[in-house]
């Protein structure tokens, strides 16, 4: 079994619990995930099963597609209903204009601040474990990019949006900042991820359908197949000599490839592929004229 599984994380799990469940409903070993959901957090886990775990590196996941619920006037030490409250602030005299206009003004490109809970490390250690010792450390400013925000419903105090943004971008950051700017402070209190990349929740199913799947036969398992996961690489088809080549780890040449290399940026990257099944993950050369591709990845 080699692809994707598009599974729709439940609340209260974390990402790592929803790969041990794969795992142990289709008994294999070889299983990872994209895309770290938060524990509340509900909506597209992509889960990468046997060769596809190689693919991950090359997904397309600069795109992510959120459905969120703001609460303003209520702040929480980890800027989520997950933490602590630390400050209630009236939210009566906020105006809906006020609101949108606040929202609007995070289109775009801004730098960010992560929260304090988070997983990125300072000096190998998780924030969180830092901010469990009462530590308060200085984060940097990340660029992320909202390309779009729609207020879907404001019903004081909460405020439902869809955010649609680059990766590493922070909803909880982006809830807190909302309410700071409208001087009343906000934290997230509902979070559904609807798109990662190319994986959308038209792809996915819950564990127990999954867990129904897989108990008629792992062959029933329907994925997204690592070509399907990887199609907007450039793609190479391999003559027998070329496939030959590339299973015994030597970069084939234009001469191995049908068509020659396909056009494309020099450097690029692209699929190799043999009988319609994706053999490996290549680089164009700096000349496209000559030369050999270089073997990023391969696939067994």
């Amino acid at each position: 079994m080699h692809g994707f599984i598009v599974v729709d994380k439940p609340a209260g799990m974390t990402s790592h619990d929803v790969v041990a469940r794969v795992r142990r409903l289709l008994k294999i070993k070889k299983v990872g995930h994209t895309g770290t959901l938060d524990p509340f957090a509900t909506g597209v886990l992509p889960v990468a099963v046997g060769e596809a775990t190689k693919a991950i590196p090359f997904l397309d996941e600069r795109e992510k597609e959120y459905r969120a619920v703001i609460r303003l006037g209520v702040i929480t030490d980890t800027d989520d209903l997950e933490g602590t409250v630390i400050a209630v602030h009236p939210v009566d005299g906020i105006a809906e204009a006020d609101i949108r206009t606040v929202i609007a003004e995070f289109i775009g490109t801004i730098d960010q601040i992560p929260p304090l809970y988070s997983a990125l490390k300072r000096n190998g250690v998780p924030l969180y474990r830092l901010a469990r010792k009462g530590e308060e450390v200085e984060r940097e400013a990340r660029r992320v990019t909202f390309h779009a925000l729609t207020v879907d419903r404001i019903d004081l105090p909460e405020v439902a949006l869809t955010v649609r943004c680059s990766r590493g971008t922070y909803v909880r950051a982006l809830a807190r900042d909302v309410g700071e700017r409208l001087g009343c402070g906000a934290h997230l209190t509902e979070l559904r991820r609807t798109a990662s990349g190319s994986f959308t929740l038209e792809h996915a199913r819950t564990l127990e359908q999954l867990a129904g799947e897989a108990a008629t036969g792992v062959g029933t398992v329907a994925m997204v197949t690592i070509g399907d996961a990887l199609a907007h690489l450039g793609k190479a088809l391999l003559t027998e000599e070329g496939a030959r080549k590339v299973r015994c780890g030597r970069a084939p040449d234009a001469g191995d490839c049908e068509d020659g290399f396909p056009a494309g940026s020099p450097g690029g990257q692209l699929c190799l592929v043999r009988n319609g099944t994706v053999t490996a993950v290549a680089e164009l050369p700096p000349d496209p004229e000559g030369g050999q591709l270089r073997l990023l990845r391969g696939f067994n």
